[in-house]
């Protein structure tokens, strides 16, 4: 859930979304999926859409072919590693052979049985997580972007709660 915004930026992403059911959100998952093999997609990638919580209704807005900026949310909740995933897929790999997709499927990542990723279930997430984008602006100048210096920046880090910083 990518709905707090400011200028077309996301400020917070969190995730599993806790504002669809369950049900719901499987649905848009299998709409994702389904989008992919209707244009023949081959990869990792993201398909966004618009939630109508009053609807249960879900609107598609983009489907991204690239590692997104939220991608540590998805890995927190699946414990699937994006960027390496998105390694094995181009080299080829396929998605049922890969063990971080077989553990979050409850299955043996040693193993290569068939997944159908349209039917078969996988654990819904016990975790959530949230994650926070921290922007410098300029108040006195029309909260245009500006830098400056970090004067003291402290996460208060246990195992299940942690920070990190990028630039």
């Amino acid at each position: 859930d990518c709905s707090t915004q400011r200028r077309f930026q996301k400020i917070f992403e969190e995730g599993p979304p806790t504002v669809a059911a369950k049900e719901d959100f499987r649905e848009a998952e299998k709409a994702a999926q389904r989008l992919a093999m209707s244009v023949g997609y081959r990869g990792a990638g993201t398909v966004e859409y618009l939630y109508k919580p009053d609807s249960k209704g879900f609107y598609f807005l983009e489907l991204n072919p690239r590692l997104q900026v939220e991608h540590p949310v998805t890995e927190g909740i699946t414990g699937v590693n994006v960027p390496a995933l998105q390694l094995q897929v181009g080299m080829g790999i396929p998605l049922e052979r890969v063990p971080d997709i077989r553990r979050f499927y409850g299955l043996n990542p040693d193993e290569s049985s068939k997944i159908d990723f349209l039917n078969d279930v996988y654990k819904y997430p016990n975790t959530h997580v949230i994650a926070a984008r921290i922007t410098a602006e300029n108040p006195d100048d029309a909260f245009r972007p500006t830098s400056g210096k970090i004067e003291r920046i402290r996460f208060q880090s246990t195992p299940n709660v942690w920070g990190y910083f990028s630039i």
